[in-house]
């Protein structure tokens, strides 16, 4: 079997991303509840949405900063799910 991966990312609006995956399907991501609920203060400047439109993807994650500050499992994104951050 085949790890899932995130093959392309698209901003769509918003905090809101639009994500291919390796299994042909795709997904609308509204990242913005998480960001505005999650107590972190590192991921504050996330909400600023130049900040947040500064995502790329890196070994089939969509990650934001130079160390990853912002990563999600692709799993919950697949389900369209913004869980907690991995750190």
């Amino acid at each position: 079997m085949r790890t899932l991966a995130i093959t392309k990312a698209e901003h769509v609006g918003e905090h809101r991303l639009q994500l291919s995956f390796s299994d042909g399907t795709s997904q609308v991501v509204d990242f913005g509840p998480f960001l505005q609920n999650h107590p972190h203060p590192q991921h504050d400047k996330y909400r600023r949405l130049a900040n947040f439109r500064q995502f790329r993807i890196e070994r089939g994650n969509v990650v934001w900063g130079r160390d990853w500050d912002l990563i999600f499992p692709v799993s919950q994104l697949h389900q369209g799910y913004v869980g907690p951050a991995v750190y």
